[in-house]
């Protein structure tokens, strides 16, 4: 088998800048891998999900139960890996990830009172892993940063794109439920964990980097 690495945390959080700059910097190396970006919104996999994100089964995340929704997700996954990338990591290739799974874990389990949420965790593992037969990540990178920070940077790239949020994005209270939840899966799943605050203030991208890539050298 290949090696799956994947990049995770709330949005906002600055997981995908950090995914794109790892991708870079294994290409300057001249190191074969292959790149996800998870949902694939251009598939045809991805239609339930991009109606519940457009609201369509409700404005509110908590409209569709937190299993119903993951299964939406779980299957836009489980098709482009029979389609794109299965013979690819069964034949020893890199795939790294921006989101996975593990996205199920941080904004799903979020709906759940804070009791049930490691059942969820544990069902989460067998449906996916198990009966959707999904590969485990070698390696769950997760970003860490508090919600505020992170809704500050979802409204700057609204701002900059000229775009509106998904229900996700606009939802603050849920954004911080699922920061709970994030911190609650990265120790259930044994994520690594990226503090993207030092001494009160953002690292820069360059400095989280840097930790990044050299945590993975050994895993890649």
């Amino acid at each position: 088998m290949g090696r799956l690495i994947v990049f995770e945390g709330i949005d906002g959080s600055g997981k995908s800048t950090q995914f794109k700059m790892l991708c870079r910097r294994l290409e300057a190396e001249g190191r074969a891998f292959l790149r996800l970006v998870f949902p694939q919104y251009s598939e045809p996999s991805s239609a339930p999900l991009r109606m519940y994100l457009a609201g369509e089964f409700g404005s509110r995340p908590e409209d569709v139960n937190a299993y119903a929704a993951s299964t939406f997700f779980a299957v836009d996954r489980f098709a482009s890996y029979k389609k794109v990338w299965k013979d690819y990591y069964q034949g020893g290739g890199i795939v790294l990830s921006d989101r996975y799974t593990t996205s199920n874990a941080v904004h799903q389990a979020s709906k759940l009172p804070a009791g049930e949420r490691e059942e969820f965790f544990a069902w989460l593992e067998h449906f996916e892993y198990t009966l959707l037969g999904l590969p485990k990540p070698d390696a769950v990178i997760y970003m860490d940063v508090p919600v505020d920070t992170a809704v500050e940077q979802l409204r700057k790239r609204e701002g900059a794109t000229n775009t509106k949020g998904d229900i996700h994005e606009t939802d603050i209270e849920y954004l911080r439920k699922c920061h709970e939840c994030a911190r609650a899966a990265a120790e259930y799943y044994k994520w690594t964990r990226i503090d993207c605050i030092k001494n009160g203030r953002m690292r820069t991208v360059e400095d989280i980097h840097e930790e990044i890539y050299n945590f993975l050298k050994e895993v890649l």
